[in-house]
């Protein structure tokens, strides 16, 4: 049916490639492009030989005229961005002058500042709707899933949502005193900046973990989480019909934490740049390059993820609580692709997503966040992909 340029190689981009060959009906041809060619060679020699055709490619995301060249020259028909969250304008400048599909997992933010808010990739909505093309944004799972979940609860359980909480928990072990599940850099960035939540239309600002609740979450027992500011309360608040207060909380073990405070005290996890022996480098990139490797995580790490949407809203008049959420093993989506359950659970949505686009069922020109597409198909393909969904109409509440 279609042609997809995947452009990275981590532990993500490693699911999205698997399951878009498993999904060979759609996706019949793929690139595999990023920085380090001999990254994208390796998946190619262990995926080639079933009905999706295969290349790879040197490329540099940072680099616009890079990236347009190699567009045109592959001509694919969309553009899936599991690179680094830095590059997401760069990407979308070359899909806008090659006239080619997007799709992304994380939203943009500044290098050299801890920010994360859509307004850089919102500014481009006038101009991919006069090109004719659609971008999704942030379709991994939180954000990505969490907001196909909410739609799909306004479509079919509410008429307006006024509380939502997102809980993303993580209970795998991988055995190390210190490792981050998916990207190091963007992981600490993410945790260590000040926590955010959105009440009667205004942000309330928290210091790092600075609120904290404990959660039963099914299938995996009592958790501590703490609320973190994440991008996808910005486009909820303004997309879902109702909202008084959307919160975001990922749980978090004492040992993580104690490290992460440690790596803080002595200025690790600084993005500012400083000099060592004559060179300028990024504390937060050094540690990065020492820490363990994410996509080496898959085949130690067990345990299970649970993430979903607990909301409180109304429905003819009624109150109502509903709670989605899907759990993800960590051994088992191992052994389907060699990842662990953090990477898996971005990677697929991502290859959804993309199907989605390809298929006609969320093309549209412009720029969108994924809540703003009809939720129905993107459900049943969760269910179908490896991330089944589970509901209930009487859920344990946050305070």
């Amino acid at each position: 049916m279609g042609k997809a340029l995947i452009i990275g190689c981590g532990g993500v981009a490693s699911v999205v490639i698997h399951k878009c060959c498993q999904n060979s009906e759609v996706f019949e041809e793929i690139m595999i492009a990023s920085r380090t060619k001999s990254k994208c060679d390796k998946l190619k020699d262990k995926l080639s030989g079933g009905k999706t055709k295969i290349s790879t490619a040197q490329v540099n995301a940072d680099n616009v005229d890079e990236l347009i060249a190699l567009i045109n020259s592959f001509k694919p028909d969309i553009v899936i961005n599991v690179a680094l969250p830095y590059q997401d304008l760069t990407i979308m400048d070359a899909c806008l002058a090659c006239k080619v599909d997007y799709l992304d997992t994380a939203n943009y933010e500044p290098e050299d500042t801890a920010k994360f808010e859509y307004s850089w990739q919102w500014a481009y909505r006038e101009r991919f709707e006069k090109a004719g093309i659609t971008a999704v944004l942030g379709c991994g799972f939180d954000p990505g899933v969490t907001g196909v979940f909410t739609a799909y609860a306004a479509k079919h359980y509410f008429d307006e949502i006024n509380y939502l909480d997102i809980l993303d928990c993580n209970a795998g072990d991988h055995g190390y005193p210190f490792a981050t599940n998916f990207n190091p850099e963007i992981n600490i960035r993410e945790v260590s900046a000040n926590g955010s939540y959105i009440e009667d239309g205004k942000w309330v600002e928290t210091k790092p973990m600075e609120i904290k609740r404990v959660y039963n979450f099914p299938e995996i027992g009592e958790k501590d989480m703490y609320l973190l500011h994440h991008e996808e309360l910005e486009s909820l608040a303004i997309n879902i019909k109702g909202i008084k207060r959307i919160r975001f909380f990922m749980t978090f073990g004492q040992s993580y934490l104690t490290h992460l405070k440690c790596l803080e005290n002595v200025g690790m996890t600084s993005i500012k740049p400083i000099n060592y022996n004559g060179m300028e480098i990024v504390p937060l990139q050094f540690l990065k390059a020492v820490l363990p490797d994410p996509a080496s995580l898959g085949p130690r790490t067990v345990g299970k993820t649970n993430i979903g949407c607990i909301m409180q809203g109304k429905k003819d008049g009624k109150d109502v609580k509903y709670y989605v959420y899907n759990v993800c093993d960590h051994q088992e989506c191992y052994k389907e692709v060699e990842s662990q359950a953090i990477s898996y659970t971005t990677g697929v949505p991502a290859m959804i997503g993309a199907m989605m686009v390809l298929t006609g069922k969320w093309k549209k020109p412009g720029v969108y966040n994924v809540e703003e597409f009809d939720p129905d198909p993107f459900m049943d393909a969760l269910n179908k992909w490896g991330l089944p969904w589970k509901e209930t109409f009487d859920p344990e509440l946050v305070d």
